[in-house]
């Protein structure tokens, strides 16, 4: 019984640019050991071979050292890995490919699958039949020639590609790459490993994305998994296993805010979200100056407990209630100018008005704090 490790999209090289410096290399960080981590399981779950669908890359121009480091990084399993490029790093006549094999980086257990056609594995019994992208993007189907791919008898047939199912995946995907969802019928496949989706999805009894290893957008698409692929032998049906692999959690929360319950409702939501979380807000509707104190500090605890916190609150106006005014003693001039900001956040200065009326409030509790020392 052939089993396999199917994953894809690592991505490898990319940056995380709209983080804090720190945030950031510790999100670039977490995808290498999110290869150690597949190399680690591999061992685990006894596998055969580990089948990479594509984008192990995120561009042709990563750094050597990023080069070195992914294949160091599955140095733990010493079976044998199969690595697809994809349209981040096809096969092009000069690529991060050819450089990585100029580097003498590639281990001798690593196959590059940087041409069509087949890649058998005896043992344990497998045919890679490889439909590997050497452009950015095409617009016919490369996984055609796998019908026409003759493979020895008694080899578990496996395709291995990276684009677009047609039809199946949502509107939004990229449209280049087109695969036809019906491949591994046409093709004779007992499973076809795909990339370029970024989530785990199952297209049919036969063919999955495996999606990315660690998830790297604010999209809910059941990233940060592998799948464990066992097939017991030609023609049966795979058995595929999802392993979960991320070690950040992304959420991406848009949130308005009418009332106090709608505050203290998110700030539940956040106390229970794990440690590695990162964490992207954006608020409207408005707060009290008493919520937005509870706000801030909220969000100065999570910033402390959390990989990453960032809070859009442009959209958020401050309403300072009856008693927030009377609790700040802001009577005569200065309240005169507390409900201007507060109509001025109507205006095209909104954020600077919200702005200015949060200093105020927290100038006038500060005073009146020493006042009562």
């Amino acid at each position: 019984m052939p089993t396999f490790l199917h994953t894809a999209d690592w991505q490898m090289g990319r940056t995380f640019s709209r983080f804090e410096t720190e945030d950031g290399a510790a999100l670039v960080e977490a995808r290498f050991e999110a290869i150690e981590k597949l190399a680690r399981l591999a061992n685990e779950h006894q596998c055969d071979a580990v089948l990479v669908a594509g984008d192990v890359f995120d561009a042709q121009t990563v750094a050597d050292r990023t080069i070195r480091r992914v294949f160091n990084a599955t140095r733990e399993f010493t079976g044998p890995w199969v690595m697809l490029p994809g349209n981040h790093d096809a096969a092009l006549a000069e690529s991060v490919w050819t450089r990585a094999k100029r580097l003498g980086a590639v281990p001798d257990n690593v196959h590059l699958a940087l041409e069509p056609g087949v890649i058998n594995l005896e043992p344990p019994g497998l045919a890679i039949l490889c439909a590997p992208l050497t452009q950015r993007n095409t617009y016919s189907d490369l996984t055609e020639a796998f019908n026409n791919c003759d493979t020895a008898d008694g080899l578990i047939r496996v395709g291995l590609a990276h684009g677009s199912v047609q039809g199946l995946l949502p509107d939004e995907i990229d449209s280049t790459n087109p695969i036809l969802p019906n491949r591994a019928e046409t093709a004779r496949l007992d499973y076809l490993a795909l990339g370029d989706w970024h989530g785990t999805k199952q297209i049919d009894e036969r063919t999955w994305y495996s999606g990315t290893p660690e998830p790297e957008r604010f999209r809910n698409n059941g990233a940060g998994y592998a799948l464990v692929v066992n097939v017991p032998k030609p023609g049966e049906l795979p058995k595929v296993t999802p392993l979960e692999i991320a070690r950040y959690q992304w959420h991406q929360w848009r949130e308005t805010l009418t009332v106090d319950s709608d505050l203290d409702q998110l700030l539940e939501r956040l106390q229970v979200l794990p440690e590695p979380s990162v964490v992207d807000l954006r608020l409207e509707g408005s707060v009290t100056l008493a919520g937005e104190e509870k706000l801030i500090n909220a969000l100065s605890v999570a910033e402390a407990r959390f990989r990453s916190i960032q809070c859009d609150r442009s959209g958020l106006q401050l309403e300072p209630t009856d008693d927030d005014i009377a609790a700040l003693k802001a009577d005569g001039y200065v309240g005169e100018v507390i409900e201007h900001l507060r109509t001025q956040q109507q205006d095209d200065n909104a954020e600077a008005a919200r702005d200015a009326l949060a200093i105020l409030a927290g100038l006038l509790k500060d005073r009146k704090q020493e006042a009562s020392e």
